[in-house]
């Protein structure tokens, strides 16, 4: 998982770059799960969670904070 931290020192580009990178995972991650293949579970709580954190830090970026 991703720390706030590690985020917060990132520029907008970067973070919309981890976010759509993340987002290709979640997809490929459904992928294998319909297919047949079992993922490890936590992984998708992962992925959720991460998510969240960038789009938070894109939020505050966006806020001025």
């Amino acid at each position: 998982m991703i720390k706030m931290d590690e985020l917060r020192k990132k520029n907008q580009v970067e973070l919309q770059q981890v976010l759509d990178d993340l987002a290709k995972e979640r997809f490929s991650l459904r992928i294998k799960r319909g297919s047949g293949l079992n993922p490890k579970p936590h992984l998708f709580r992962e992925n959720k969670i991460s998510i969240a954190r960038v789009k938070t830090v894109l939020k505050e970026m966006n806020n001025g904070k």
